[in-house]
């Protein structure tokens, strides 16, 4: 029963935060405060109730549209909080290691949708960070200058097009919670992902090789799955 109720508790968590965190992603672009003022339709900019704001469920219980105007409500606030969701329940009631996840999510949402990756969210998840780390804090910071390093030289050959400064910033914090025993490998899935996306896109949607992917997200989502199975690539690449 305990275990059922601090699964539930995380979940429904993991929802409000996936909310805050879609709300916030949508605004910190258009420099809008989150501070003040309740959630507004996109479209219309009607102010939602609080019955119409509820994570996940009042979008399915609205059939996914406004109340008011009856236009589409964009899949990502479901989709975001959803993730939130099982994120939380992956990570349980780590409080660090829940707010480095929260910040990746932000820096994922806000590079995949804008192309941009703020520093002030880099630095707090490197502050952050610092309490993940169980070995030398010297080891990770160098694993993390490495593979900036590394972006650097690459945003330094292609003039930019190639790879951006915010994604150089971030390598840092990529490293820094990797470790530098699994930072080569968290930059090879990264690049792996990112190339099979581009060539899915160019064979799906007819993208050409000029047309900008960010690059941030790649980072991002390689972050977790360096965590979980990355000691395994090792061992397979090592056979």
């Amino acid at each position: 029963m305990y275990v059922f109720l601090s699964r539930a508790l995380l979940a429904v968590l993991g929802l409000i935060f996936g909310s805050f965190i879609a709300a916030f992603t949508y605004r910190y672009p258009r420099r809008l405060s989150v501070k003040k003022g309740r959630s507004f339709c996109d479209v219309c900019k009607t102010p939602l109730s609080w019955y119409d704001n509820l994570p996940v469920l009042s979008f399915f219980l609205l059939g996914g549209k406004c109340r008011v105007c009856k236009k589409r409500i964009s899949f990502r606030y479901p989709l975001i909080e959803l993730i939130t969701m099982a994120g939380f329940l992956a990570v349980g009631f780590n409080l660090f290691p829940l707010i480095v996840f929260c910040l990746l999510a932000i820096i994922f949402i806000l590079d995949y949708e804008n192309k941009i990756i703020p520093d002030e969210f880099v630095f707090w998840g490197m502050f952050f960070s610092l309490f993940l780390i169980n070995e030398s804090f010297y080891g990770n910071f160098f694993a993390g200058f490495l593979m900036a390093s590394f972006l650097m030289l690459i945003h330094l050959v292609t003039k930019g097009r190639g790879m951006g400064l915010g994604d150089v910033k971030f390598a840092v914090l990529g490293g820094m919670i990797v470790g530098p025993g699994l930072s080569a490998i968290w930059m090879f899935l990264a690049f792996l992902t990112g190339a099979i996306v581009a060539i899915i896109l160019i064979l799906v949607k007819g993208a050409k090789m000029r047309d900008q992917i960010a690059f941030g997200p790649f980072l991002v989502l390689a972050v977790p799955i360096t965590l979980i199975w990355g000691e395994k690539i090792i061992q397979v690449l090592r056979w």
